[in-house]
C-alpha cells in the first residue's frame, strides 16, 4: 500500500502528515500455476450472459435490491457520496484508551511529517502529556472510518476502528461453578506462567518452515513432516491442573 498524504484537523489547526502502514505482510508469496505446463494462471473478468471478456470500463457497480434486480451506480455517483473529510483526519474528541475494547481495533498506521512541523510536535506532546487518545474520523481509499490517534514511542499511531454493527454478537458461553481449590490452582498456574511481553522473541513458525522448505527443495532435499507432539487429553480438571503445575 502506498503512503497516503493527509491532514490532521485539530480545531482550527491543520497538521500535514503522511500515513505509513505500521504492519507489513510477512507471508511467503506463491503464484498459482497450471499443473500441466507450470505457467501462471490468469484471472479474466468474463460475462457468461454475453459470452465475452470485459475491460475495466465495461464494469459498473450494482446493488441487488431484489433477486436478480440491480440498482446501478457509476463511479461519478459514488464519488459524490464521499464524506467531506476525504483528505483529513478530523479530531472530534479526546478519550481514555482504556474505554475502548480492543475488539474494535482494525488497522494501524504511523503518522509522520515530511518536514519539521511545530503543530505536529505540539499535538504529539499534548497526547503524551494528557495520556489521552484523540478520536477522529477519516476516509482511506473509499472507506469511511472512525479512528484513534495515540502517542507511542515518540510517534503518533493511528488505528482505524470497526463499527458497532461490524462486531459479531455472541451469546455468553455456558459456565459452570468452580471450586475454590480449582480456582486457586488455576491462579497458581497463571502465576507460574507469567512473563514479560517480548515480541522480538516470537517468530512465525509456519513461515519459517515454508522458507526452510524452499531452501531444501532448491538443494534437492525432500520435505519432511514435523513430528507432532502427542498431548494426552486429561478429562479430570483437577488432575489436569496438578500435572500442568508439575510440568512448570
Amino acid at each position: 500500500m502506498p503512503n497516503i498524504h493527509n491532514t490532521i484537523s485539530f480545531g482550527l489547526v491543520s497538521i500535514p502528515i503522511v500515513l505509513n502502514p505500521l504492519i507489513k505482510n510477512n507471508d511467503t508469496a506463491f503464484n498459482q500455476l497450471h499443473k500441466k505446463c507450470l505457467n501462471r494462471v490468469q484471472y479474466v473478468k468474463f460475462c457468461p450472459y454475453c459470452n465475452e471478456k470485459l475491460k475495466e470500463s465495461d464494469i459498473i457497480k450494482g446493488y441487488e435490491f431484489e433477486k436478480d434486480d440491480y440498482l446501478t451506480f457509476t463511479k461519478d455517483e459514488l464519488n459524490k457520496l464521499k464524506p467531506e473529510n476525504n483528505k483529513e483526519i478530523e479530531i472530534i474528541s479526546f478519550i481514555d484508551l482504556e474505554e475502548i475494547d480492543p475488539k474494535y481495533f482494525e488497522k494501524s498506521y504511523i503518522l509522520v511529517t515530511e518536514k519539521k512541523s511545530k503543530a505536529y510536535s505540539l499535538f504529539l506532546e499534548a497526547l503524551k502529556k494528557t495520556n489521552k487518545v484523540a478520536l477522529g474520523k477519516t476516509v482511506i481509499g473509499s472507506k469511511f472510518y472512525y479512528c484513534i490517534l495515540r502517542f507511542s514511542n515518540n510517534e503518533i499511531i493511528m488505528t482505524t476502528l470497526y463499527f458497532e454493527e461490524e462486531i459479531l454478537k455472541k451469546e455468553n458461553a455456558a459456565t459452570s461453578q468452580v471450586t475454590k481449590k480449582e480456582l486457586d490452582m488455576a491462579l497458581l498456574l497463571i502465576d507460574k506462567m507469567t512473563a514479560k511481553f517480548e515480541p522480538q522473541k516470537y517468530e512465525d513458525e509456519y513461515q519459517n518452515s515454508i522458507k526452510k522448505a524452499i531452501d531444501d527443495k532448491l538443494n534437492g532435499k525432500t520435505i519432511k513432516a514435523k513430528k507432532k507432539k502427542n498431548k494426552k487429553q486429561i478429562s479430570n480438571l483437577m488432575e489436569a491442573l496438578e500435572k500442568s503445575l508439575k510440568a512448570k
